[in-house]
């Protein structure tokens, strides 16, 4: 059967998995979760316990969570693809050591602005206690300083390359979920100028903004319709999958 992508709205980091599921061309279905809306559906505790996404029911109906497994399963899954790879090549080392910087260094970065959001949502371990005025100023110049480093770094790397690891990867597709979230904190809090400070970082990811599958990506988030290239089999609700989570 084909795998179900769990994915997060609103700014989830799953974003870039549908992105990299529009890549590799391979039929699949998406089951959306709304994070904001609290407590989430119980039934979800047979995907992924600590009730997070991204999640993955494979093919072979087992689970994964966590965005580094499920982009790493879905390249070698398919090894002929040009974004597949195989398990101990160099490929795939330097495909791990990537992922591994970006949902580490470079997701942590945006911690202290989740936990802003969170608690004004009325969410979080924020929830009931508010952040005063000098928590806050000191939650952003943490994330302004730590967040400006890691673009640094990938302005770097994209100075004489085009994708982050020379070609294109499922690294890249990442990306497009967690780099957008740059310019997301930008209109609220004002980091910094992106556009002028990081010239090469800001150039990737307009590009990867004018990709077929991250508008794809964001046309689902919108919670509208798309065809994509019609690997996309469709919405699937948890209630449906019971059967396959009960195997």
């Amino acid at each position: 059967m084909e795998p179900v992508l769990f994915y997060g709205v609103p700014q989830g980091c799953s974003f870039g998995s549908i992105v990299a599921l529009e890549w590799l061309g391979k039929p699949y279905r998406l089951c959306r979760m709304e994070m904001m809306e609290q407590p989430w559906d119980a039934r979800f505790a047979k995907v992924n316990p600590r009730f997070k996404t991204p999640a993955l029911l494979t093919e072979d109906d087992e689970t994964l969570s966590e965005s580094l497994a499920i982009l790493l399963h879905a390249a070698s899954r398919n090894p002929e693809h040009p974004l597949g790879v195989r398990h101990g090549s160099a490929e795939a080392d330097r495909l791990h050591q990537m992922l591994s910087y970006l949902v580490s260094d470079f997701f942590a970065a945006f911690n202290p602005l989740w936990v802003l959001y969170d608690g004004a949502a009325g969410i979080g371990p924020l929830a009931d206690k508010g952040v005063d005025a000098s928590h806050q100023e000191l939650l952003l110049t943490v994330a302004r300083t730590d967040i400006a480093e890691q673009c640094a770094y990938l302005d770097g790397l994209l100075a004489d390359r085009q994708w982050l690891l020379g070609e294109r990867s499922v690294a890249d597709a990442y990306l497009t979920g967690v780099g957008r979230w740059v310019a997301y904190h930008n209109r609220n809090y004002g980091l910094f100028d992106l556009e002028g400070a990081y010239q090469n970082l800001a150039g990737y990811l307009r590009r990867l903004d004018d990709d077929p599958a991250v508008q794809f990506a964001r046309a689902i988030e919108r919670g509208e319709q798309p065809t994509g290239k019609g690997h996309f089999q469709g919405h699937v609700s948890l209630r449906e999958l019971e059967s396959r989570l009960a195997a």
